[in-house]
């Protein structure tokens, strides 16, 4: 039997980097799907909707830390739990 449990609401501003203020641990136990511009996104890093940016990795630079040298993109953002 599985129970049905609520979903945390989706944030407007959410990070996957764990070191980052603006990343929450459970939103992460289900998938989340990513529109932007009316395209679904798998490679978005952070998102604000309000502000209507993403981040993604500018293909493989990496920065002087050795994580993906990221790109502020702007436009529409959607963000909904994956079934």
């Amino acid at each position: 039997m599985t129970e049905n449990t609520p979903l945390p609401p989706l944030p407007d501003h959410l990070s996957i980097d764990p070191r980052s203020p603006h990343h929450v641990a459970a939103v992460f136990e289900r998938d989340i799907g990513i529109r932007f511009n009316g395209k679904d996104r798998s490679d978005v890093e952070e998102y604000c909707i309000s502000e209507g940016w993403i981040k993604v990795p500018a293909g493989r630079t990496l920065d002087r830390k050795g994580k993906p040298l990221l790109i502020k993109l702007k436009g529409k953002v959607e963000v909904f739990y994956q079934d």
